[in-house]
């Protein structure tokens, strides 16, 4: 079960500027540029990311983004070409979705937080019946277990009751549901700003220091106010 990566994070300990270990989930909800992003931003910060991808996960990436395959140049902002054993070397590995014996499915691989983005309703039904026979379950499932942060970013609109039961389920076990709703109040200006919005929400959730949005501050609570006072 070796990931063939020297990163061995103990726990999550608060010192945010630390190089992390964290699991990526993508799942056949639309959303491939919210994966995208995450995962770009990821690497570019220094942190190791182990990346499981559903089948419906790897039709979301081909539809969305225009991939053959899984292509992790594309997914994670590496040089063009980087196959899987390359990436590695940046810090990144692929898991295949099947193999419910990697790394992932173990308890004993300590990592700082799973985020499943985006996080289809069938991935999140799964989840909340404890069901484990793929990979992305399983590593959810230990996630939960073991009290590591699990960041599930459901996209799905209008929901059903058996969506809610699911999230309330998951959430009274200790995940953290956090669905990808955009805020608007930073004025965006582009569907990458709305992008950027959901993606440092959802880093925020597992301590990760980033500079992907602006946070609402005193400034700019302060221009607000001036601009609603000049509309007056």
């Amino acid at each position: 079960m070796s990931t063939g990566l020297n990163s061995h994070p103990e726990g999550q300990s608060g010192q945010s500027k630390r190089r992390r270990r964290v699991v990526v989930g993508i799942t056949g909800a639309s959303g491939a540029a919210y994966a995208q992003k995450l995962c770009t931003t990821l690497v570019r910060l220094g942190h190791e990311v182990h990346i499981v991808i559903t089948n419906y996960g790897k039709r979301l990436l081909h539809d969305e983004l225009g991939m053959e395959g899984v292509q992790l140049d594309m997914l994670c902002g590496l040089p063009e070409g980087t196959t899987s054993e390359q990436a590695r070397d940046h810090g990144v590995v692929l898991h295949p979705a099947k193999d419910v014996g990697a790394s992932l499915g173990s308890g004993s691989f300590r990592h700082d937080g799973m985020i499943i983005l985006p996080c289809s309703s069938n991935t999140l039904g799964q989840i909340a019946s404890g069901a484990g026979d793929q990979l992305l379950t399983r590593a959810a499932a230990v996630a939960l277990k073991e009290r590591f942060p699990l960041v599930i970013c459901h996209r799905e609109a209008p929901l059903n009751r058996i969506d809610l039961k699911n999230s309330l389920e998951l959430h009274d076990a200790g995940a953290i549901i956090c669905p990808t709703n955009p805020g608007f109040y930073l004025h965006p200006q582009s569907v990458e700003d709305i992008v950027d919005f959901v993606v440092a929400r959802v880093l925020d959730q597992i301590g990760i220091e980033h500079d992907v949005s602006k946070r609402w501050d005193q400034q700019l609570a302060d221009e607000q106010v001036k601009r609603l006072g000049a509309v007056e």
